[in-house]
């Protein structure tokens, strides 16, 4: 077994990652331990809190989202919140250990006209001292300026599975149009947040196609978030998926294997923890993810007790860590982000 990587790369074939997610276990893990360890030596887990700020409603097509005005899943759409509510639930947020508040808008696109509010939002949740995230649907020119202005750290645009499968999850908009939203927010300066969804019933070569397709984006997304999909009735791909559920294994298997790919990231072990035991998340823990989402709702799905969260990293003896435990050359402004070219 060769020595991983420590250094970001962007030259990853997808042979190369397949061949490192479908390891034997016990050298899978061993590989992301040391990758962990040379770049995040304090093994600390971060917690991130999100929020939607705007509910129901959207127009797109996402074959797996309750707030797509496409699908009858019983949520009702909302205006967007007042800044004052949003900064209320920030600190409640941080009083509960948080230190990173995402807002997101079931939109699907940001609008000129409630830029300004979501501006306001970012710039008192900042002065409350925590980082801040956004995830707003695509974005115009200038947008992704305005929202850098206001102080906005991180840009969430999720690219969902790989280029291959992606017209099984959504028809509404385009692979390139997410590169495009990325490529707009880098532009801007901001750090991206970028990850997907498994358990929609793509195959393990998808898992690595979506794997590959990150790891060619140039610089590598600061944060990587690793969703199982959560079926919703009403939604095509929660009724096809429900007798189907995702293997914890898999799941564990592409956490690792993306803190092989991407050392200097954050891993973030995000949608799906309802449904998985506590030794489902230690095992994804073990496999590099350093990062979780706290609060009993993530969106409109529903998130583990912070108290559960709490006897769960107790029982590992894992420590709260922080946005500071990052790798001194992560989440900083880089050159703007390369788009794969499709194949």
């Amino acid at each position: 077994m060769s020595t991983p990587n420590l250094e970001p790369r962007q030259d990853w074939t997808k042979e190369e990652i397949a061949a490192i997610y479908e390891l034997p276990l016990p050298d899978l893990f061993l590989q992301a331990q040391q990758v962990r360890k040379a770049n995040w030596p304090k093994g600390r887990m971060q917690k991130s809190q999100l929020l939607s700020i705007k509910t129901g409603g959207c127009a797109e097509n996402c074959g797996y989202c309750s707030q797509s005005s496409h699908f009858d899943t019983g949520i009702p759409a909302s205006k967007l919140m007042d800044v004052d509510a949003v900064v209320a639930e920030a600190r409640k947020a941080k009083e509960n250990g948080a230190d990173r508040f995402c807002m997101g808008a079931a939109w699907r696109s940001l609008k000129d006209r409630d830029l300004p509010k979501v501006c306001s939002m970012i710039e008192a949740v900042k002065d409350e001292g925590m980082e801040t995230c956004v995830t707003l649907g695509m974005l115009k020119e200038g947008q992704a300026e305005a929202l850098a202005d206001a102080g906005l750290d991180y840009y969430n645009h999720n690219l969902d599975t790989s280029r291959e499968y992606y017209e099984s999850v959504v028809t509404t908009r385009t692979y390139e149009d997410r590169i495009e939203t990325l490529g707009k927010a880098r532009n801007a300066g901001l750090n991206l947040c970028v990850g997907g969804i498994l358990g929609m019933g793509e195959g393990r070569e998808d898992r690595v196609g979506l794997l590959h397709e990150l790891a060619q984006l140039t610089p590598h997304p600061e944060s990587v978030p690793i969703n199982m999909l959560v079926p919703v009735e009403g939604t095509p791909l929660g009724e096809a998926t429900k007798s189907k559920p995702l293997e914890i294994v898999e799941l564990v298997r592409a956490i690792a294997t993306a803190r092989i790919i991407f050392p200097r990231s954050w891993v973030r072990l995000s949608a799906g923890r309802e449904a998985m035991t506590s030794e489902g998340q230690m095992l994804c823990i073990l496999a590099g993810a350093n990062s979780i989402f706290v609060g009993n709702k993530l969106l409109t799905a529903d998130n583990p007790e912070m108290s559960e969260d709490d006897m769960l990293l107790a029982a590992m003896g894992v420590e709260q860590g922080t946005i500071a435990d990052k790798p001194p050359s992560a989440c900083s402004v880089q050159p703007p982000v390369t788009a794969p070219a499709a194949e």
